[in-house]
Parts: C-alpha cells; structure tokens; sequence
C-alpha cells in the first residue's frame, strides 16, 4: 500500500490500528537500534547509513514488508531468515509471524555490517 506522509510520524499515523502497525513498529525499532537513520522513500519507511538506504518498510493489505535487496547475500544458508516467508527483495510477515522466534534482528545487523563494509546485498 501507499500512504502519501512527508515524514516517518506521519507514515506512522496514517497505518490502521491492527497488527500490521504493531509488527512494522516493532521492526522499526530492530533497524533504528542499529543507528540508521529513518526517512520516507518511495511513499514507505526508509533506513540509510552516511551513504545509502539499506532497508525499506511497509504496510501492506495482508503482511509487513521489510525490503532488502537480495537476502540471500546476507543469509545464504537460509539460517537467520528460517521460518519467514521471503520474496524477490523482501522478507515478508504476516499476522502469524512471532519476531521473537525469529532471527531477525541477527539478520537486519549482518545486513548492516555487509552494506557499510562496501559490500553488496543489492537486487
């Protein structure tokens, strides 16, 4: 989905109340820990370091998105993202999926220390 918001508040905002914003938030929270800084790209949540977006995030009708260019660059043995349901470029997470068993926040560093060492996790 697209929301027309100028900030990440305003994003925030126009996301219903239901488990999608609680599951968005919470990954939000994983991404920002890691000191990136959030934006909006692309009419969604966006995360970069000093030089580049790393991770995108968004709402969509059924799941949360988490947009990462080609996990298996990161995860090539399927180890930290087991479980999850992956697409072309993004992890995805529906209502039955419990973060907290997940390795999630293993995979959003291993991401971060590949990207801001030079390395490529791009499409």
């Amino acid at each position: 989905m697209q929301y027309s918001a100028s900030n990440p508040q305003e994003f925030l905002a126009c996301l219903d109340q239901d488990w999608r914003k609680e599951t968005l938030i919470e990954i939000r929270k994983l991404i920002i820990d890691q000191g990136l800084k959030e934006i909006i790209e692309y009419k969604m949540l966006a995360f970069r370091d000093q030089e580049k977006t790393i991770f995108h995030l968004n709402a969509q009708k059924n799941y949360v998105s988490l947009y990462v260019g080609d996990h298996k660059k990161v995860d090539p043995s399927g180890a930290l993202l087991k479980g999850l349901n992956m697409g072309k470029g993004c992890i995805r997470f529906k209502n039955t999926s419990d973060l907290s068993q997940s390795k999630i926040k293993e995979f959003i560093k291993e991401t971060i220390k590949i990207s801001s060492s030079g390395g490529d996790v791009g499409c």
